[in-house]
């Protein structure tokens, strides 16, 4: 039911807000518990208003030169460093997360953006004179025309900022569908974009729920899609792409779940493996893709890492986001708090060992808010609920295994391939474990190996869905298409026709 007193969020449609249409959905602040404002949710006539409005801006902003595109993402980049923290508290209030670490996402996203400034390098292609008769090759990379990202509420700037730069560096027009339950920030974006110069039309905020998603899926004029959520969702989304026929089949970059494990050798330095466990595991709620649900104990040193992990949990300063101290907030929405909360009853009832139990909090001033301690289950095993799917939150699962060949057939035998990190002060050990282990991002003593702007995001098996990786160099790849061309001028051509195969001469 709609609430007339709270503040309504719209789309951002051909440089404009819209509130026009649509029922609507509330948006909470997670630290008090309380409805904030409510979001449009498009029906599906906006949604073709949209991409038309997409499709029309595609053609003078494909033909601008990349040059000039680069000096207004340079422009936004300066309206982002300027408007941080204004970015960072919007994030706060609905998501959840504490402020500094809203900072930190805002700084991640920034950095995509400043790659994506680079762009007339990256545009570059090869050249080769002369490859015979008088022939010259070459190729371009060129824009798909109406590309859509759709990202979740864990990261309501940096996700989008994996995708909307580099699309419109290479000369797309975006639509950005983000999370109904933190969509404030994506306006802001589209607000900043337009200070720095990008014409109307280019960049678009379209709020919804699945019918939006499945409109823009099925939707003629949309060339490619990018999507980082559930892998449910992610095969949906993939499965809609590549079934889509015609002239222009949709292009499909689908990220999906994840169950990151840390593994914890003997010669492990126990103080970093386990400060890198508390900032993995439960920072941000353990509302990350990257975020670290399982530590692998190899071997001996299981006890000494729990009795080390159990005090520390126990410590965890969990307030509200805005406060200086605090290290963890709420999770986003009552509903996921209960879901967690179902995980770690299923944990306990499977027969696992928790430890560290996190539910019941109260936070003093907040006790409406949606906030969970941290959890720590032992005597975790692979058939447990707990181990095998992505709980979304601040729940840590501790699992032995005698040596690192079992650590690497554990971890090579889960659905997902996502994120996966080793402890250890063996060279050896990491090189072996890097080379064998089936999963796409792997953080040797480092335990989130989220890539940096210029090289590329993405996991293997169920946690992606699509040939190429997020941002770098394969998200440029993945918003252009490639094409060869082979040039000869009349002075160069023999007389006569020519039944051969061209060839090198």
């Amino acid at each position: 039911m709609s609430n007339n007193s709270l503040p309504v969020i719209g789309h951002f449609i051909d440089g404009r807000r819209v509130t026009d249409g649509g029922s609507k959905q509330t948006v909470f602040n997670p630290a008090t518990g309380k409805a904030s404002a409510e979001v449009i949710l498009a029906e599906q006539g906006t949604v073709q208003q949209v991409v038309a409005v997409a499709k029309n801006a595609a053609p003078s902003w494909a033909d601008t030169a990349p040059l000039k595109r680069s000096r207004i993402l340079f422009k936004f980049k300066e309206l982002i460093e300027r408007h941080h923290d204004d970015l960072a508290a919007a994030i706060t209030r609905e998501h959840g997360k504490v402020f500094s670490d809203a900072k930190g996402e805002v700084t991640r996203g920034l950095e995509v953006v400043e790659f994506a400034c680079g762009i007339p390098n990256l545009l570059k292609t090869q050249f080769t004179d002369n490859i015979g008769g008088g022939i010259d090759n070459w190729n371009l990379r060129q824009p798909l025309g109406v590309t859509v990202g759709i990202t979740p509420f864990n990261f309501p700037f940096m996700v989008p900022m994996w995708m909307a730069p580099v699309a419109l560096a290479t000369g797309n027009t975006f639509i950005l569908k983000p999370s109904e339950r933190d969509p404030s920030p994506s306006l802001m974006v589209a607000e900043l974009l337009k200070e720095a110069g990008l014409p109307d039309g280019v960049f678009n905020v379209l709020q919804g729920d699945k019918t939006a998603v499945n409109t823009l899926l099925t939707h003629s004029d949309v060339r490619a899609v990018s999507f980082v959520g559930s892998t449910p969702i992610a095969e949906h989304i993939y499965a809609t792409g590549t079934a889509r026929r015609g002239s222009y089949p949709l292009r499909v970059q689908a990220l999906g779940g994840a169950k990151n494990h840390l593994v914890v050798m003997p010669d492990a330095n126990l103080d970093q493996a386990v400060d890198a466990l508390m900032g993995a595991a439960y920072g941000s709620a353990g509302e990350r893709c990257m975020a670290v649900s399982v530590a692998v104990a190899v071997g001996s040193i299981g006890d000494r890492l729990i009795d080390a992990l159990i005090p520390r949990i126990k410590a965890l300063k969990i307030k509200n986001g805005m406060e200086a101290a605090a290290e963890m907030g709420p999770v986003v929405t009552a509903a996921h708090k209960s879901r967690i909360e179902n995980y770690i009853q299923q944990g306990v009832d499977a027969g696992a060992k928790l430890l560290v139990d996190g539910r019941g909090l109260v936070v003093p001033g907040h006790e409406e808010g949606f906030f969970l301690g941290g959890s720590l289950f032992d005597q975790v095993t692979p058939d447990m609920s707990i181990y095998s799917d992505e709980i979304f939150g601040p729940v840590l699962c501790v699992v032995h295994v005698p040596d690192l060949g079992a650590a690497i057939d554990l971890i090579n035998s889960h659905e997902f391939g996502n994120g996966v990190a080793l402890f250890t002060s063996d060279g050896n050990t990491a090189r072996e474990f890097s080379r064998r282990i089936e999963v796409g991002m792997v953080g040797v003593n480092v335990p989130i190996p989220v890539p940096m702007a210029w090289h590329s995001f993405g996991g293997w098996k169920r946690s992606m869905f699509g040939d190429l990786h997020a941002y770098g160099e394969e998200g440029i790849r993945f918003y252009t298409r490639y094409k060869s061309i082979m040039q000869r001028w009349p002075a160069s051509i023999e007389k006569g026709a020519e039944f051969a195969m061209p060839t090198s001469k």
